[in-house]
């Protein structure tokens, strides 16, 4: 069977940093205690903030993140026969929106797939795209996640006035960002690499109310009675379960995936993790009694820039790992464990494999070499 490498990333944030001094004068202040425990400073959104007026669609960032990807590992679109998007917030119901990414990739013909799901869908994404590559069917796969929330945002305050906006709905405008992270997964050379140790997905959310939910736009009731709903797509979030519960979710998934891979958490380099570094995860993990080994075992190796993009959804693995790897943080043979924590169901999905990518500077030599040669 066949192995697996990381050849490159790629990431697209769309429009200018947004400020919580921006989101204040829109939608009103949210006291320092609370911004704390956000740690978001700037997000980007795809929407212009003033008039919510688009002035990109999803599909476009996911596009964009993946020539990204595509140009640092010196190919060209029409090498990929596997095109796996992930997200929670695509153009349409149907088609889907990676066949969208294909058109827009000028890829007449490939594998195309997608994840629906948040904050875990990237990940998966890339466990499904390593078993087509291991098994010989495929050879150069791009894994996207890309998403849009802040067309449900802008109706929070859009021609309200700051001070009639709910505390708890504020909370949503200063946690979200948009943007596409994309990753780029080759077939190894014989001998190149140990390829992927351990990969675990699990819902763990049976029997618990979903910790994040978009309600509108779908089949669950009729169209004309949703259209009456105030806010006919709405963001809903349970602040306190997702405070109180993501840290067991996450305790249950660093056992699961170092147990599948016969590895303990200093066999680590580094570990993405969105929202990895918020001290509330320690805290609240003591809180309920269970075993901090795993986590403690990662101190100072999470990897994030959760304060600079906020809270992305299907993007936030790949472009938290993207930052990495262009900040220099990774180097060819670390082990890296990437994971995700969705709150929508209490889903968790994790992989750890070497890192394969060469050092940002010759991967971008080569994309600037691609861009000549075009």
């Amino acid at each position: 069977m066949r192995t697996v490498k990381i050849a490159s990333t790629g990431a697209h944030l769309p429009g200018e940093p947004l400020t919580n001094a921006d989101l204040e004068r829109l939608g009103g202040p949210l006291p320092p205690e609370i911004l704390e425990g956000i740690q978001v400073q700037t997000r980007h959104w795809l929407v212009d903030p003033e008039t919510g007026e688009h002035r990109e669609a999803n599909s476009e960032m996911a596009t964009a993140a993946g020539r990204v990807a595509l140009a640092r590992a010196g190919l060209d679109p029409l090498d990929i026969d596997l095109l796996i998007v992930s997200t929670a917030s695509p153009d349409f119901p149907l088609p889907p929106m990676a066949t969208l990414v294909q058109d827009q990739l000028g890829l007449r013909r490939c594998t195309s797939l997608e994840v629906r799901s948040g904050c875990a869908g990237a990940v998966e994404a890339l466990d499904i795209a390593r078993t087509y590559i291991e098994r010989g069917t495929h050879s150069n796969a791009l894994v996207i996640g890309s998403e849009a929330i802040s067309p449900l945002l802008v109706p929070i305050y859009q021609d309200i006035e700051p001070h009639k906006i709910r505390m708890r709905d504020r909370i949503g405008l200063y946690t979200f960002g948009d943007g596409a992270g994309a990753i780029l997964l080759q077939a190894a050379e014989p001998g190149e690499t140990r390829g992927v140790l351990a990969a675990s997905a699990a819902s763990v959310g049976g029997g618990r109310k979903p910790g994040m939910q978009i309600v509108g736009a779908g089949t669950h009731a009729p169209l004309r009675r949703q259209m009456q709903a105030k806010r006919p797509v709405d963001l809903r979030i349970d602040v306190v379960a997702s405070a109180t519960h993501t840290p067991a979710v996450i305790a249950e998934a660093l056992s699961d995936l170092l147990g599948m891979g016969g590895l303990s958490a200093q066999d680590v380099s580094a570990c993405i993790l969105p929202e990895g570094n918020a001290g509330y995860l320690t805290d609240e993990l003591e809180a309920a009694g269970i075993d901090t080994a795993h986590w403690d075992g990662l101190a100072g190796r999470v990897l994030e820039n959760l304060a600079d993009v906020g809270a992305t959804g299907s993007a936030a693995v790949p472009i938290a790992l993207d930052h990495a790897w262009q900040a220099g943080k990774l180097a060819p043979g670390d082990l890296v464990m990437l994971l995700a924590i969705e709150t929508s169901k209490w889903k968790y999905a994790g992989m750890i494999l070497p890192w394969t990518a060469p050092m940002p500077a010759a991967a971008d030599a080569r994309a600037a070499a691609a861009a000549a040669a075009a």
